[in-house]
């Protein structure tokens, strides 16, 4: 069995060391490298040369992008996945112009993650279904109708919701839903703008209003 060497470039420590934690158990993945920022990133993925790197897309200084743009130039074998929060379109593409091979959202199940690690170092693309679809529409131009607020929710943050309504903080949130608490601040952040809200309680009562809660 050939083992595939991963290293992590994400801002939130809590969320490096669970994902080596998780990853840790699967006997094929060799966590080599944790970065904080992109220029960390840079620098590791130059000394270590690892298979694939798990790449977070907002972080201080060198950002995701950059940095995802400045390795596959010095080092083109080494496969990037981008992991994110944010599921945007002008983030999808960025990420994968800039030579990403994949794009996939944090919130998924760490059996998913480890699969998307292996489908990369085989040089394939591990993208996200959700994603998927928005880069099929973007790249054909398909035309579609703006998304309700309903739509725009993605299962994820419905559940962060339902939380927020119970009157949780965003470390209530992250415990409940076994994820770091930046993360949680972040999916708040995006139900807020998703539902056009200005805090919390006018977007527990927004849900409310189009029956989400």
């Amino acid at each position: 069995m050939n083992t595939i060497t991963v290293l992590i470039a994400d801002d939130q420590r809590l969320m490096r060391e669970g994902l080596a934690t998780l990853l840790a158990l699967a006997d094929d993945i060799e966590i080599v490298g944790q970065a904080a920022d992109g220029q960390a990133a840079i620098d590791l993925a130059r000394q270590l040369k690892p298979d694939v790197i798990l790449m977070d897309i907002q972080m201080p200084g060198v950002d995701g992008v950059q940095a995802t743009q400045a390795i596959r130039s010095i080092w083109p074998h080494t496969q990037i996945i981008i992991l994110t929060t944010f599921s945007d379109d002008e983030y999808l593409m960025a990420g994968l112009r800039a030579g990403a091979i994949g794009y996939l959202l944090k919130d998924m199940p760490s059996e998913q993650l480890a699969a998307a690690i292996r489908t990369a170092a085989r040089g394939e693309s591990p993208i996200e279904p959700e994603m998927a679809r928005k880069l099929v529409n973007l790249v054909t131009h398909i035309p579609q109708a703006p998304a309700t607020p309903i739509e725009k929710l993605s299962d994820r943050e419905i559940e962060v919701l339902k939380l927020i309504a119970q009157g949780s903080s965003n470390r209530e949130i992250a415990d409940a839903l076994v994820i770091a608490e930046g993360t949680a601040k972040n999916h708040v952040s995006n139900i807020l703008s998703k539902l056009e809200a200005r805090d919390r309680a006018q977007a527990v009562n927004r849900a409310k209003e189009l029956g989400l809660l």
